[in-house]
């Protein structure tokens, strides 16, 4: 598990990317559709509903090459909130898909063509971030 930067609220902490991990910011819908059409080869799915994303954790290193339209990559430099392990549910960050205790890795070749996938049969609308 990655180290803590810093506690925030309701037993949240902030931890920086490019460290153990980096992070691929998607589209709430895209990222469910993506979901799917991974199934068990999918890792911890971190849901912001504030924001309407989904963040799957990818291969430190890997934001440097990314390059999937509506998608953002978050490598060093860049931190996220991260809930409980078992927080699933609320109006704040919690797990789509929980991290289990060191699988918390989607394969980032797999995830771009689930989103490749879902990207070509989605209209324009539902591609904004």
């Amino acid at each position: 598990m990655p180290t803590t930067r810093l506690p925030t609220h309701m037993g949240c902490t902030l931890q920086d990317a490019g460290q153990a991990w980096d992070v691929v910011r998607v589209p709430r819908q895209l990222g469910v559709a993506a979901m799917a059409i991974l199934g068990r080869r999918c890792g911890a799915v971190l849901e912001y509903p504030p924001k309407g994303v989904l963040y799957y954790f990818v291969a430190r290193g890997t934001a440097a090459e990314w390059a999937v339209e509506c998608t953002q990559a978050i490598g060093k430099g860049g931190t996220l909130t991260i809930p409980p392990s078992r927080c699933t549910a609320g109006a704040g960050p919690h797990w789509r898909v929980c991290p289990g205790d060191g699988d918390w890795i989607t394969d980032s070749h797999a995830l771009q063509a689930a989103l490749e996938d879902c990207l070509s049969s989605v209209g324009e609308s539902e591609r904004s971030a």
